[in-house]
């Protein structure tokens, strides 16, 4: 992007960053007629502002880029210099013109300017830098770079021309300012050319910025009457002062005419003040004026144009400002208590000076008088002053008051769901932290139920504000918890493990009945019962905390006889299928299959035993199948029988 700032007269001359000059204005300059920074956008000039062709990444031969860092393309391989930033001061993201020269002269930059005034100088100018690096191929043979400024008629005759002779490659980047000043005539519109004179090829490549096109006259110096002469000046808000801007005009202009100008925005834009026509400018600044920086300057031009912006110079920039004073406010910590820390601070300043009673004095911002006592009872005072050396004095009285003692009752031990009551003295409002368990948080003596053993902290605060802390712990002991497990079941004849837990704190715990566990004081001992029992694990506390108690019911089951074979032929003796104790598992299914798989007999736990009938037809000698689901997690009963007549 282009921009372009109109204002008074311009010139135009060669001058290096170290300040070697050469044909620059030697008087006060103008606001630009013309300021082509390039924007923070890359974006191609048009046809009639170059004749070079637009690259954007990378150019070679007759083209260039508007970049904020030379192409790496270019810097990589160490042909450029690594360049990052563009010349234009405080410009975020700017942008500038870089130039890869063709092998014929051609245009670098070409503008049309318009409104000028007449017989007014002005300064043509641009910042421009050979960006070869010296350890290029090209550095010792190559192009150098050399440009002529023209300024021409719009029909193309040549008003001034300036060369700025061979431009040399230097070790490091290093921008430098080129160009020269003519006066107009009686030219309306002018054009302004930058010219390559060089050819391309190894070389010639180079980087614009800043080009300027402002106009140039009589040296003009402001300053403050009676302050040094000097350029700035900083006033105290609240404080009335009578300010007169003196200006000085070296002697060129035949004619001149003045006029002040002010600014609120720092330089940004100007405006003419009312009837400040002459070198003087009084500046009355009230007590009640706010907070604010204004700067002023002196716009010089002939009679004839003074009243075109276009046509004026400018003299260097007056600075006023009013300044705040410092914050009168002291923040401190108070109340201040007795064996604590004294805080007292100041703001809003650069320097301080305390003084306070036994002779105390600091330059910190902020003091701390440890270890508080009476001795520190008094008046402190500290004066502030701030960067634009505005003062103020603050001051604060500190009285030292006693402090509270806090007291607790010691450490208690309670049995779980039972209370205490907590005791405290020593201050005038109280605070127990945490209030967890607690009857009230707010009194000396709460009753304390928590449900954990739980550390209380007692801050207690006196009349004066003044704190202290104690500490105490009640102990909560678990009440004693019993589990004796899971019920079990087991064939009579073998055993099981009692899967008991218990919990609480400082608890004994045995079994009941003793009888067939190998040990009774274990929580999982071995049982092995011949019948039925209920077993009871007893759980208690020996810090008085009760007894729990719980059961666990062991059932014994007992092991069918299964007869092998069996008779039913009449004679009385074993004539049925009997199977013994199968009444313990009333719920079990029997059945009987011959070789086949046919099923033959089925009955339902201690129902009518198998007398060796299918269909009430009896069946022939053989062998025969069961299978006997007892239905309580047992493993199925299988096997023959044998049918004998």
């Amino acid at each position: 992007m282009l921009k372009y700032f109109f204002a008074t007269t311009i010139c135009l001359c060669c001058m290096y960053a170290n300040q070697l000059q050469a044909q620059l204005c030697t008087g006060s300059l103008g606001d630009p007629v013309v300021n082509i920074t390039f924007g923070t956008v890359s974006q191609p000039l048009t046809s009639r502002q170059t004749s070079y062709r637009f690259d954007q990444d990378c150019p070679d031969d007759g083209e260039y880029t508007i970049a904020s860092a030379v192409p790496q393309c270019h810097a990589a391989d160490n042909s450029w210099h690594p360049l990052r930033e563009d010349h234009t001061p405080n410009d975020i993201n700017g942008m500038m013109m870089i130039i890869n020269a063709s092998q014929d002269p051609g245009d670098f930059y070409v503008d049309t300017v318009r409104g000028l005034c007449s017989n007014t100088t002005y300064e043509f100018a641009s910042w421009i830098m050979n960006i070869l690096a010296t350890g290029s191929f090209c550095y010792a043979n190559g192009t150098i770079p050399n440009i002529t400024f023209s300024i021409e008629n719009t029909d193309g005759s040549l008003i001034a021309k300036y060369n700025t002779g061979d431009i040399k490659a230097t070790a490091f980047a290093q921008w430098q300012q080129f160009g020269f000043f003519f006066t107009n005539s009686n030219n309306s519109d002018i054009v302004l050319r930058l010219t390559n004179n060089g050819p391309g090829g190894c070389g010639n490549d180079l980087a614009l910025d800043d080009i300027t096109f402002r106009p140039c006259g009589p040296a003009v110096t402001a300053f403050i009457k009676g302050d040094n002469n000097s350029a700035d000046s900083n006033i105290c808000q609240g404080t009335a002062a009578n300010l007169v801007l003196e200006s000085t005009v070296s002697a060129e202009y035949t004619n001149p005419a003045y006029q002040w100008q002010q600014s609120s925005n720092n330089g940004t834009t100007w405006t003419d003040i009312a009837g400040a026509t002459s070198l003087s400018l009084p500046i009355n600044i009230a007590a009640n004026a706010q907070v604010a920086s204004t700067q002023y300057r002196l716009s010089v031009g002939k009679t004839s144009n003074i009243n075109t912006v276009q046509c004026r110079i400018a003299s260097n920039v007056v600075s006023i400002s009013i300044n705040e004073k410092p914050s009168p406010d002291i923040t401190t910590n108070n109340p201040f208590c007795e064996g604590k820390d004294i805080i007292l601070s100041a703001h809003k300043g650069t320097a301080f000076n305390w003084a306070g009673p036994d002779n105390f004095s600091s330059t910190d911002s902020t003091i701390v008088l440890a270890d508080a006592n009476s001795r520190y009872d008094g008046v402190y005072s500290v004066d502030i002053t701030s960067a634009a050396g505005c003062s103020i004095t603050a001051s604060t009285r500190v009285l030292v008051n006693k402090s509270p003692v806090a007291a607790v009752s010691n450490d208690v031990s309670i049995c779980e769901g039972s209370s205490t009551q907590l005791q405290g003295s020593g201050g005038f409002i109280y605070q127990w932290i945490p209030a967890t368990g607690l009857s009230n948080a707010a009194i000396a003596n709460p009753v304390a139920s928590p449900a954990d053993s739980t550390n209380y902290t007692l801050i207690v605060t006196n009349e004066k504000g003044c704190t202290d802390t104690a500490f105490t712990k009640v102990f909560v002991w678990k009440k004693p918890i019993a589990n004796a497990g899971p019920n079990k079941q087991i064939m009579e004849g073998d055993t099981v493990v009692l899967e008991g837990t218990a919990s609480g704190t400082n608890i004994t715990y045995n079994w009941t009945p003793n009888i067939n566990l190998t040990t009774a004081q274990l929580l999982q001992p071995i049982a092995a019962p011949t019948q039925n029992t209920t077993y009871t694990l007893h759980i208690q506390s020996l810090q008085g905390c009760g007894i729990a108690i719980d059961e666990v019911f062991v059932r014994v089951f007992k092991k069918v006889d299964i007869p092998n074979a069996f008779s039913p032929n009449g004679d009385g003796i074993n004539d049925k299928w009997i199977l013994k104790n199968i009444e313990t598992y009333p719920e079990a299914d029997i059945t009987v299959f011959n070789r086949y798989g046919q099923l033959l007999y089925k009955a339902k736990g201690n129902g009518r035993p198998w007398n060796g009938t299918y269909n009430g037809t009896p069946l022939p000698v053989a062998s025969y199948y069961y299978v006997i689901d007892l239905k309580s997690n047992f493993p199925k009963l299988s096997g023959w029988i044998m049918l004998l007549r």
